[in-house]
């Protein structure tokens, strides 16, 4: 599978081109989603036992847990962009 990856925190990491969205867990419509996708067995829990801070959704119905702020995550899913943009 051709692509950049994306540290979540603790190791874990996400291929870039399957996120759609990085949210924060606090909404009542995000706390649904989060139900859901575990009653389905599409919940992937990357928080190494801490609080849960982001919430990445991905375009497989998968929907990932992250203890790294959603910004933090965000400026280095940004980051990636911004480096291969100076490369060419």
């Amino acid at each position: 599978m051709e692509g950049r990856i994306l540290n979540i925190g603790f190791g874990n990491v996400v291929f870039t081109s399957r996120v759609i969205a990085i949210m924060g867990p606090e909404s009542a419509p995000i706390k649904r989603l989060l139900m859901e996708a575990k009653d389905r067995g599409r919940l992937i829990d990357g928080t190494a036992g801490r609080r849960t801070r982001a919430v990445i959704i991905t375009d497989s119905e998968y929907i990932i847990l992250s203890a790294i702020q959603p910004y933090t995550v965000a400026s280095r899913l940004g980051a990636k962009d911004l480096e291969d943009e100076c490369e060419e």
